[in-house]
């Protein structure tokens, strides 16, 4: 594989793959989304089945804790985090849970997520999975049921390399039964050096690599799509008010993109004079 040929695909057809490894959460109950209001930087409570978010759980001092996509089934509400954060997620979850009707337990036996990058993404899924239909024209987050040989599957649209993206969570046992038929029909698997390559030409952070336990969501530049400024109170919303109101949204650091001449490995340390 070339990394010209991957970028092509991913760019001008479709490509699969996944820009970092990521693990699901299943929070049921009536009071699932209520729950998360109080603990998320997003507006769960306005999402009604189909939709989705993406959000962060900081700290009591505005740190992230972890990122998530937070996607409302109408029977449950998904929680898709980083890997690494799956144990540590759950944990704070059942911490937090007190009165309230939720239950909340681990998917990673249960779903598999599968990911596909691209103009022609859309197209190639609707030939794959049955039931759904139009997701070139879905918004961002929007979510829908289908099949793939009479298993249910749920494709979500999520945009991540400047393309339209797509998740499609299927059971473990067909995912690879899954990715061969799309790739049966002309979707590329590209490198992940490739994905790491479009994700950060398109300057889409990755929690664990790009954001830490020590970032604010603004010094990220997630605060657009992941912090809603109309909803209630969450834990870390007063150091996030205070930055933006007091502070004109001026932080210390920022994520950026550089275009550098020649390559340049991670954890290369930069300098601008003596300063660095």
């Amino acid at each position: 594989m070339s990394l010209q040929d991957d970028y092509r695909a991913i760019h001008e057809s479709a490509a699969l793959g996944a820009i970092s490894v990521r693990r699901q959460i299943a929070v049921a109950g009536a009071d699932r989304a209520s729950y998360l209001q109080g603990l998320l930087t997003n507006d769960i409570t306005a999402l009604v089945p189909g939709s989705g978010c993406y959000s962060a759980w900081l700290t009591p001092q505005g740190r992230m804790l972890t990122d998530l996509h937070v996607l409302e089934s109408g029977d449950l509400i998904l929680l898709d985090v980083p890997e690494p954060q799956l144990g540590p997620t759950l944990e704070r979850l059942d911490q937090f849970l007190f009165s309230e009707d939720v239950q909340i337990g681990s998917l990673t036996d249960d779903l598999a997520a599968s990911w596909v990058h691209g103009p022609a993404a859309a197209a190639t899924i609707e030939r794959v999975v049955s039931g759904v239909n139009g997701i070139s024209d879905w918004s961002a987050y929007q979510l829908a049921k289908g099949e793939f040989q009479d298993a249910p599957v749920v494709v979500v649209r999520m945009d991540q390399l400047d393309v339209p993206g797509y998740c499609i969570y299927i059971a473990p046992a067909l995912r690879s039964t899954l990715e061969a038929s799309l790739v049966d029909r002309g979707v590329r698997e590209v490198a992940a050096a490739s994905l790491d390559a479009a994700r950060i030409e398109s300057g889409y952070p990755v929690f664990g690599v790009d954001m830490m336990a020590d970032t604010i969501p603004l010094e990220a530049g997630i605060d657009g799509r992941a912090i809603s400024l109309t909803k209630g109170c969450y834990v870390g919303q007063e150091v996030i008010i205070r930055v933006l109101h007091r502070g004109h949204g001026r932080v210390a650091r920022r994520l950026v993109r550089m275009r550098l001449d020649g390559a340049a490995a991670p954890g290369t340390r930069l300098r601008a004079g003596d300063r660095e």
